[in-house]
């Protein structure tokens, strides 16, 4: 369960994701990238301010509380939520360690869209498997290898993406 101030940060997230919104943006995210999660239509720059403004609110967020933030955003399957999860997580790269794999594999998995597949493997994943000491690069690779062989087509394609250049 997440602390109280982690939980309001997402409720503030949420709250202005759906201000932001536009029903005109919604459907055209839904024709371009399916039926497969909600829409609220907010911008992607809509997603940066509130996640930039929210993160005013709170400031300091340990590595914990950014993952559960970035867990809680995650868990409604709405389009912008989720990529405002892919976004948190990018903008603290430096904070995310080998072990946030398990938690980054749920996100691919649930993602239900492929383009959030793809921004959290080129965005996030990538970039992780960069910071990585030689030790902690290679429990990823593992990860990673086992990424290629699964039955999960978006999982197949998120270790094709973050491997890229790696």
């Amino acid at each position: 369960m997440a602390a109280p101030r982690i939980r309001e940060a997402c409720d503030l997230v949420d709250e202005a994701l759906q201000y932001e919104s536009s029903w005109r943006r919604a459907e055209e995210h839904r024709a371009m990238f399916g039926e497969g999660t909600a829409y609220y239509g907010a911008s992607v720059g809509a997603i940066r301010a509130t996640l930039r403004d929210t993160l005013r609110r709170f400031p300091d967020l340990t590595h914990d509380e950014i993952t559960a933030l970035s867990s809680l955003l995650w868990e409604v399957d709405v389009y912008e939520r989720r990529l405002a999860a892919v976004i948190l997580l990018q903008s603290h790269l430096d904070m995310l360690v080998v072990t946030d794999l398990t938690r980054l594999e749920g996100f691919l998995r649930s993602s239900g869209v492929d383009e959030l597949g793809l921004a959290l493997a080129r965005d996030v994943i990538r970039p992780l498997l960069h910071s990585l000491s030689d030790r902690d690069r290679s429990r990823a690779d593992t990860v990673i290898a086992r990424w290629t062989e699964s039955e999960d087509l978006l999982l197949r394609r998120a270790a094709q993406t973050a491997a890229h250049d790696s």
